[in-house]
């Protein structure tokens, strides 16, 4: 089973997605939250983390 907690930790670690355009992003959460962050692609500040199940 440790195959795929790090296959997971891979996926979904430190990944947010922007509320606006939907970009995913791979960035540290205390840069999130002080919205140190702007989207590539809209320059929007607002993130959520990306849902692990669909």
């Amino acid at each position: 089973m440790a195959k795929f907690e790090a296959t997971a930790n891979r996926i979904f670690n430190r990944v947010f997605v922007c509320r606006r355009c939907k970009t995913k992003t791979r960035v540290d959460i205390k840069k999130v939250l002080a919205k140190a962050v702007v989207c590539k692609k809209c320059g929007m500040k607002n993130f959520r983390p990306i849902k692990k199940t669909k």
